[in-house]
């Protein structure tokens, strides 16, 4: 909410905060779900009035803002136990979009992985993943979501002295399974078919990736009508 000048000893000049900053825009609270009880009064109380006050002052302030609010934590759950307010609760969730987690969307993690490696490249040199590092990444349940593939790949990229990120510069926890890991998953028709269409590499990475040996796939592709 800001503060005046002289509103608490170190307050020398006037700062506005994050609500009036946001005046006219979009106020963007991450991680809702840590706000204390109390300051879930004061959120509710600004959403509900359109007003505020700034530390240090009697003057009441309008507020102008469309509200956008993320969290990983279960708000439901934490309803019940007392530990998030339900009048609030109702009043940011009149819009809810629902993200799974990126454990439900292994098909995503080489497009995010190489648009991070872009990104964190850009003017510097080109980081790749070879196949057996992106293997690893899509059988890794990353419990930290988005922010933790980025940060693994971040950690990957210090040691790729030529580039190319493999298994071996990946966090102990992403190598942790073995590449057999994989091959639980039924390699049906319409897997292999997908595979082959969107897997760049040779048919013995794509074999690795996939957790057999060149005999099986090529017996598979056989089988299925797809060599």
């Amino acid at each position: 909410f800001g503060h005046e000048k002289g509103a608490f000893t170190g307050a020398i000049t006037r700062k506005p905060g994050l609500v009036e900053t946001a005046q006219g825009g979009t106020l963007f609270l991450d991680e809702i779900g840590d706000v204390p009880l109390a300051m879930q009064v004061k959120l509710l109380r600004l959403i509900e009035s359109s007003t505020y006050r700034r530390v240090g002052s009697v003057e009441t302030c309008h507020a102008n803002f469309r509200l956008i609010a993320a969290t990983h934590k279960p708000l439901e759950k934490m309803m019940e136990k007392g530990e998030f307010r339900q009048d609030l609760y109702y009043r940011i969730s009149a819009f809810p979009i629902h993200l799974p987690p990126l454990r439900n969307r292994v098909e995503d993690i080489g497009l995010l992985a190489n648009s991070f490696l872009q990104r964190g490249g850009a003017g510097k040199r080109r980081l790749t993943l070879d196949p057996e590092a992106l293997a690893r990444l899509q059988q890794y349940p990353w419990p930290g979501n988005i922010r933790e593939l980025r940060n693994a790949l971040e950690r990957a990229s210090l040691f790729a002295d030529d580039g190319v990120i493999r298994a071996v510069h990946l966090p102990q926890a992403c190598v942790a399974l073995p590449p057999q890991a994989v091959a639980s998953t039924p390699l049906d028709s319409n897997t292999l078919a997908q595979a082959l269409a969107t897997f760049k590499g040779t048919r013995s990475e794509l074999a690795r990736h996939l957790g057999i040996s060149d005999r099986t796939l090529y017996r598979r592709l056989k089988e299925q009508g797809l060599a």
